[in-house]
This record gives C-alpha cells, structure tokens and sequence, in this order.
C-alpha cells in the first residue's frame, strides 16, 4: 500500500468509520481491484497517485468508473494528496456518500 493507503485504511478498518465493513484489494471480476470496498453500501474508494494525472490516465479511470457503475458500484476518487494533507475532507466526502448511497 502507498503511504496514502496505509493512512486511510487506518480510518476504514476493523468496522472503525461509521462501523461499516470495508475490505481493501477487492477484486471486481477479473479486470478491476478496488483500493477499499464496502459491499453494504457497493462503494468503492480509490487513491489514485501520480500516474492517474495524464489525460490517458483520466480516460481509463473514466471508463473504469462507468464499468463499475454498470455493476451498481459507486466509486469515490481521491489523491494521495488529498489524503496525506486535507484527510478530514476526504473523510467527510466519505461520509457523505454513505449517508446518501445509490438507490438499487
């Protein structure tokens, strides 16, 4: 995991955000792998380095994200920024997406 990864999972595991289940690694298929998922509320979170700023990049995470919309997966997509230097923000866009999830 990125030092960013290891930062959030501290937040996310072992039931301790809002006591929510979410596994990290998860595979989708055989195509994708989830940083963190949680099943219950089919959100999954992304922490997206470097790499992911080419507008490349930005399209095949674009794609990726309509792909897991189609099997009823919202995907949250945040920086390791945004992760190591505002972790609150990305804590309470979390939380928002968990108070308002997709209707199935």
């Amino acid at each position: 995991m990125t030092e960013a990864e290891k930062k959030l999972w501290e937040h996310l595991r072992n039931h301790r955000f809002r006591g929510l289940h979410f596994r990290r690694q998860y595979p989708v298929g055989n195509r994708y792998i989830l940083d963190f998922y949680c099943a219950k509320l089919h959100l999954g979170i992304e922490i997206d380095g470097p790499i992911h700023e080419s507008s490349e990049a930005k399209e095949n995470d674009a794609f990726r994200t309509e792909a897991l919309a189609a099997k009823n997966i919202r995907i949250l997509r945040f920086t390791n920024d945004q992760v190591t230097k505002n972790l609150n923000m990305v804590l309470a866009k979390i939380a928002t997406a968990i108070e308002f999830p997709l209707s199935t």
